[in-house]
């Protein structure tokens, strides 16, 4: 076909669109490359040189997340050369990277540590001078430890392309370089709106969430879905001794992908406030007191109808909540005007 163009990866041919990457077409064969500042759903940078591959014509390793696949190209992906250069690139990393593992909130799951396993890094045999930065914790909502930063670019290019915020970039030059908000600002002091998009795109612990630094790995992750609006973003709750203890996003969500607002993400406290009702209450002789729902749901009916019978349907009026879900707001609209027989509803978030 003439939009489209055949290759071999290791002795496997596949057929791709122009354009498509080497990464790309090795993973519609099933064919493993590891990567460390690759996203799906960010711009290809080439920075980590993890994903090296072998290629007929073309001089060298090329990174295969960057590489665009050209009609009769020959790919090779795991050869010896192309092993020791990947666990070299990895050897560097963890060479200037706190070993610290055990303290960290993303052992076991980190990215960094995770290659280290499949490459067979056991130890590191460089040794020099070593970057030195004081982590970021002043905001409740984010820890900033630059030592950990493998200066992927993730969270630059996911602060930028995706959330459109454009409160991370590089600073500095070489050794350096390092990742910051404009003029090497904390966090709290930039225009940073804590949404934690650049914590869901992090290899490492360098961006962690607050909460869940705190607390520690969970025992479980419950995908839910967003209580604060009815857009219905999906998110992991993190629970640790039956406590939530902190939100993770996915980009496989189906409708906000790794994205969340920072009420999202970080506003987890009220799920165990003391403070929260849990049971009807209504008023006997002056005081709130704890009933049933058949009890408080026919209070509620009787009084409805008899303002109605009384006053006119127009004496009532509702305030629905952003905390419902559209369908959850629809039905309250629609009980006002069908059944009630009044216009007046209105909505928390239209102020």
């Amino acid at each position: 076909m003439a939009d489209r163009l055949t290759l071999t990866i290791d002795g496997r041919q596949v057929s791709v669109p122009p354009g498509t990457t080497v990464l790309a077409a090795a993973r519609l064969l099933g064919i493993n490359i590891p990567t460390l500042c690759h996203l799906a759903d960010l711009t290809p940078e080439g920075a980590c040189r993890v994903c090296l591959v072998e290629a007929d014509g073309v001089r060298g390793l090329a990174a295969a997340c960057t590489l665009p696949a050209a009609a009769g190209m020959v790919v090779r992906t795991n050869t010896a050369a192309i092993r020791e250069a990947r666990a070299l690139v990895v050897e560097l990393l963890l060479a200037n990277h706190p070993a610290d593992c055990n303290a960290c909130q993303r052992n076991l799951d980190c990215e960094l540590q995770r290659l280290a396993a499949d490459l067979g890094v056991r130890a590191v045999r460089f040794r020099g001078e070593r970057r030195r930065y004081q982590p970021d914790d002043a905001n409740p909502f984010i820890v900033r430890d630059n030592e950990k930063c493998v200066l992927c670019g993730r969270c630059v290019r996911v602060c930028k392309e995706v959330q459109v915020c454009n409160v991370l970039d590089w600073t500095e030059r070489g050794f350096a370089s390092k990742v910051t908000p404009a003029f090497d600002t904390a966090l709290d002091g930039s225009a940073c709106v804590f949404c934690g998009t650049c914590v869901s795109a992090c290899p490492t612990g360098a961006l962690a969430a607050k909460p869940l630094y705190e607390a520690g790995r969970p025992d479980k992750k419950v995908r839910t879905t967003c209580p604060f609006c009815g857009v219905g973003c999906n998110f992991d709750l993190n629970v640790k001794d039956g406590q939530v203890v902190g939100v993770t996003s996915d980009e496989t969500s189906a409708v906000n992908g790794r994205l969340l607002c920072v009420k999202g993400r970080f506003g987890i406290d009220y799920v165990h406030s003391p403070d929260r009702l849990t049971a009807p209450l209504v008023k006997k002789d002056g005081a709130f007191v704890e009933t049933s729902w058949d009890e408080a749901l026919g209070l509620v009916a009787a009084r409805l109808a008899g303002i109605k019978a009384a006053h006119g349907p127009d004496a009532i009026a509702a305030l629905s909540s952003a905390r419902c879900t559209n369908e959850e707001n629809y039905l309250l609209q629609k009980f006002m005007r069908a059944v009630v027989g009044t216009n007046n509803i209105d909505h928390c978030a239209r102020t």
